[in-house]
């Protein structure tokens, strides 16, 4: 545990890449191999762009001034005294009274100043007549205009993407020096792991960090070479490692192996080469345990190794923070209560939703562990070490990419919502947070439509909650009809409600998350009946979707949850109901008229659904 008396900076770790990366150098290539490859020198041009003056539009050069009078009842008469097509030489010269047929990209001739378009003339043999008139310089190219030589086109260090190659082509470049394309080996460690594609065993997970790093890596333009899974123990990961540096690989990366418990040999391993470990463990969270170190090469030239967190998304954070990158970021408003990590700076994936007044964000609370903490996050909020409460606040968001928008729904998970989306080709972005949750999103303008459950005091779903939180501007549309029970294995002797109420206290249970209306049901179920909730085994274990419930009763993990009677059926478990409750669709009013919105509405209406639609379904019920 020494090694992490001492944690680095994440500028220290970004210092020692940027200085290993400087010393990478450079190739020429053709530019049909320059794609996403850095480019290693200021591009100058040497020739104008375009190099002549030329047509924009297919039409007639002619002199401007002999088209001012021409309209639609007098046409101006032309004689045309030739014909230009793109890669023709201009000569012919023109004089007032004439024109000259011309192609778009073709060269203007001498005399001419402008172009009309071919949709105002009309051809009468050697003549043609001007139905519009032109401005000088209307329709032309002129020399230089895009480019001029002389002119600093691309910049040293710029990622080369299409369009910048059709630049370097257009000032006739066909070779350019680029950075050297880096290579890096990926080899994953942990005896847990198991390629994707074969059988999962017992106890196995699948191996993760190789594809995400891989496709980083690609998506920078580098080169990598996968070295396979190597099992804790020493020897194995030396003999790969040699590998790696055999095959003159400028960094190897390991996922796994790095942080300071039994079996975990990254750090050891450099030491065994003859290295130097620079850092183990850094001021971040997630990514704490990460090694960077150095191993002399087959010409003693230092190899970068660096040894990174092994589950995936404090893996891919650390990946992109320690290698930066192109990062665009905006500012939203972040309106929950987050508590942070004292000491480390956190890198705390979020997911953006667009409201009326800007962009809110929402945390992605699922754990370094979890996959999905960046597959669904559009970016990053940067939590300084010194900071340690993050709530109700603006920030900024360091997006991964671009933002595909589309419905914002916010609010109780329900299968019912992904069978209208998918149904009706809708793009949304559904962000769990329990009913209390997304009503409280649409109050502040921020979603667009929450699936709401709430049971109130006198039997009545949700309404109750839409007066006690003195929502505005907001319709509620009614949705459908959820049966709510216990969701129970198939091989427990529990087969009624009263089995249930005598038993509750010996079995595994599952309960979902704080704020929904599921658990606002439960809660009420318990109350009336004088229920102890600390007996239950298990009520402060949380799962934030019916799905979760039934995989966790499915897998044996519970014995017992609570949810819809639809996931019971999914996951062929025992159903046993407590109650029929209203999960309905609350929506900003000035979204109505939205055309996905709308579109939700009708899909919600004509779809088959596996519950029970009342004869007001899709209709508004109560305006806010």
């Amino acid at each position: 545990m020494k090694r992490f008396l001492k944690l680095s900076t994440i500028e220290e770790g970004k210092e020692i890449i940027k200085k290993f990366l400087e010393k990478i150098g450079w190739e020429e290539v053709d530019l049909f191999e320059s794609v996403n490859r850095v480019l290693a020198e200021d591009v100058v041009a040497e020739m104008d762009v375009p190099p002549f003056d030329r047509a924009l539009m297919d039409g007639y050069a002619v002199r401007s001034e002999d088209t001012y009078l021409a309209d639609e009842d007098n046409p101006v008469i032309l004689k045309v005294v030739g014909s230009i097509r793109a890669g023709d030489s201009p000569n012919i010269e023109v004089k007032s009274g004439e024109a000259v047929e011309i192609a778009t990209g073709a060269p203007i001739p001498k005399g001419c100043d402008a172009v009309v378009m071919v949709e105002y003339t009309e051809r009468d043999g050697d003549s043609v007549k001007i139905y519009q008139g032109v401005a000088p310089h209307e329709n032309i190219q002129y020399c230089g205009s895009d480019i001029m030589a002389g002119e600093l086109v691309l910049r040293r260090g710029t990622l080369l993407s299409p369009r910048d190659i059709g630049a370097l082509a257009a000032i006739g470049r066909r070779r350019v020096k680029v950075k050297r394309r880096l290579r890096v080996a990926l080899i994953s460690t942990g005896d847990e792991l198991i390629d994707p594609g074969k059988p999962l065993e017992d106890y196995k997970i699948y191996d993760v960090n190789t594809y995400t790093l891989a496709a980083s890596i690609r998506e920078r333009g580098w080169d990598f070479k996968f070295y396979g899974i190597v099992r804790d123990r020493e020897e194995d990961l030396i003999r790969t490692v040699k590998r790696t540096i055999e095959d003159n690989n400028d960094i190897v990366i390991l996922s796994g192996g790095t942080s300071a418990g039994r079996g975990d040999l990254t750090a050891k391993v450099i030491e065994k080469l003859g290295g130097e470990i620079h850092i183990h463990g850094m001021k971040i969270k997630p990514g704490k345990p990460t090694v960077i170190g150095t191993v002399p090469g087959r010409d003693g030239t230092p190899k970068l190794i660096l040894g990174l967190p092994g589950y995936p998304t404090s893996c891919l954070t650390v990946f992109n923070v320690l290698f930066g990158g192109e990062e665009r970021s905006i500012r939203g408003h972040f309106p929950l209560r987050y508590m942070s990590a004292k000491g480390r700076v956190e890198y705390l994936p979020v997911s953006v939703v667009r409201g009326s007044e800007g962009y809110t964000v929402y945390p992605i609370l699922k754990g370094s562990g979890a996959i999905t903490s960046l597959t669904y996050s559009d970016g990053y909020v940067v939590i300084e070490e010194s900071k340690e409460i993050l709530e109700d606040e603006p920030v900024e968001v360091c997006l991964f990419g671009n933002i595909k928008f589309g419905l914002s729904i916010v609010g109780s998970h329900c299968i019912g919502v992904d069978i209208i989306l998918r149904e009706g080709n809708i793009y949304a972005k559904t962000i769990n947070v329990g009913s209390i949750g997304g009503l409280l999103s649409i109050k502040r303008g921020e979603g667009d439509i929450a699936g709401i459950h709430l049971l109130g005091e006198n039997g009545e779903y949700n309404i109750p909650f839409l007066e006690r939180y003195n929502v505005k501007d907001a319709v509620l549309v009614r949705g459908y009809i959820r049966r709510q029970g216990f969701i129970v294995r198939r091989d427990l002797p529990l087969e009624t409600l009263e089995d249930i109420l005598e038993n509750i206290d010996k079995y595994k249970f599952i309960n979902r998350n704080k704020g929904s209306g599921t658990r606002i049901l439960f809660d009420k179920f318990l109350k009336e009946r004088g229920i102890d909730r600390s007996k239950i085994k298990g009520y402060n274990i949380e799962a934030k979707t019916h799905s979760a419930v039934g995989m966790a009763v499915a897998t044996g993990r519970a014995d017992i949850g609570v949810g819809i009677e639809t996931v019971a059926k999914q996951y062929n478990l025992r159903f046993i109901p407590i109650g029929e409750e209203h999960y309905d669709f609350l929506i900003r009013s000035e979204k109505l008229e939205d055309e996905d919105v709308m579109r939700f509405i009708e899909t919600l209406k004509r779809v088959d659904l596996p519950f029970k639609k009342p004869s007001n379904c899709g209709e508004v019920i109560y305006k806010c």
